[in-house]
């Protein structure tokens, strides 16, 4: 996991040849006004997901991994508490991994949490359970699905 502010997200372009790509793309582009949806930047490689969430408890935030992708996570609006535990340590998953939409969510409870402010990012690769979307109200934001 990797938590950094937007502004500094050259010193991680390196970790993967795509990174350079969609964090300029972010950067370029006013994307609070950008309709909610998937933006392409190149197929099934690298693309963004613009949403629109209201904020859960942490009780009622589930615990997710991915195998295919890398999850780059920006909170647009507001900020977002994200909780953190290892995939090795995620043990109790009651439906499986679901090979269609790249993830499985598990029951486990975090063992660290982190607040991700607007002009911040936070990047989840497969080895890193994460419980996103905790917070309060309407939060626009951005995942950015890298595939590893």
């Amino acid at each position: 996991m990797i938590l950094a502010s937007l502004a500094d997200s050259a010193q991680y372009e390196a970790l993967h040849p795509l990174f350079h790509q969609a964090f300029e793309y972010v950067k370029q582009n006013d994307l609070t006004q950008a309709p909610a949806g998937k933006i392409v930047l190149d197929g099934d490689k690298l693309f963004i997901s613009v949403s629109d969430i209201t904020g859960k408890t942490p009780e009622a935030a589930r615990i997710e991994t991915h195998a295919k992708y890398i999850d780059i996570q920006l909170p647009l609006t507001a900020p977002e508490t994200m909780g953190f535990l290892p995939a090795g340590d995620c043990k109790n998953s009651p439906d499986g991994y679901n090979e269609t939409k790249d993830i499985t969510f598990f029951t486990d409870k975090p063992s660290a949490y982190v607040k991700v402010e607007p002009g911040q990012f936070v990047a989840f690769f497969p080895h890193d359970g994460h419980a996103p979307c905790i917070g309060e109200g309407a939060i626009r934001k951005l995942v950015i699905k890298v595939l590893v």
